[in-house]
């Protein structure tokens, strides 16, 4: 945190980890990133900020107009996020690979990152460029998937796969325990549903597409031949069809 006082930053409390964290050095106030951001990151990995320029580069949306945004970094990040998640799965169970990949798609995916991204307060960090922000980019999940995994990207690259591993583990520890992935995802489920009253398969169309490219809202309907429709919208063309399908079976089943 920032001592206003003295005009230094001070040891602060890790928001991950539960530990003091040791007061910062010059070096990083010679980053990009301003001394609240450092803060930030620290508080949040465990570890005082080493290459501000690799964070800085991992909270970059692309409406900033610079020369490297956070995409490449979400690249590694979401691989990593990927590695870790399915070895703690693996860990945790033995339960059989269709299972373990059910678990594993529910919890890495972008809405899963994005709640996470919420909850440990990366979306007043993200930088915007001021129209994306005016349209409401800093809540989109797409974006803050997207940031959350190239943090994680980052974190690999300056502390390495262990230190990534075991921030996961206890930022993603609410929605592992909440049992994420546990149920059928509604779009398989409507499959099964529909095959198993000898209906033909459901049909998913894009209706609508509004917004702009980071800030998207999509409208999908889904009908079964002889049962009925519905539609519903979502920040990508997936997240629609998840909830159109787990709407039809509310309405239907």
């Amino acid at each position: 945190m920032v001592d206003r006082r003295f005009g230094q930053l001070v040891p602060a409390l890790d928001l991950v980890h539960g530990t003091a964290l040791e007061a910062y050095r010059g070096d990083v106030l010679s980053t990009p990133l301003t001394p609240e951001t450092a803060a930030f990151l620290a508080q949040l990995t465990g570890f005082p900020v080493k290459q501000g320029a690799l964070w800085h580069e991992a909270l970059t949306h692309g409406s900033m107009g610079e020369a490297r945004d956070y995409q490449r970094l979400e690249f590694l990040g979401d691989r990593v996020l990927g590695l870790a998640v399915a070895d703690w799965l693996h860990g945790l169970s033995d339960a059989a690979e269709g299972k373990l990949s059910q678990r594993l798609n529910a919890l890495v995916s972008r809405e899963t990152c994005a709640d996470v991204a919420r909850a440990l307060g990366v979306p007043a960090h993200i930088r915007l460029g001021k129209q994306a922000r005016d349209d409401g980019g800093a809540d989109s999940d797409n974006i803050l998937g997207d940031v959350m995994e190239a943090l994680i990207g980052a974190l690999f690259l300056e502390r390495g796969f262990p230190a990534a591993r075991d921030f996961i583990r206890k930022a993603w520890d609410k929605p592992m325990r909440a049992g994420a992935g546990q149920r059928k995802h509604p779009k398989a489920a409507l499959q099964e549903w529909a095959a198993g009253n000898r209906r033909k398969p459901p049909v998913y169309a894009l209706i609508d597409r509004s917004g702009p490219d980071h800030a998207a809202t999509f409208t999908v309907q889904v009908s079964v031949n002889g049962v009925g429709e519905t539609q519903a919208r979502g920040s990508s063309k997936q997240e629609a069809e998840t909830a159109a399908a787990r709407d039809f079976l509310k309405q239907f089943a």
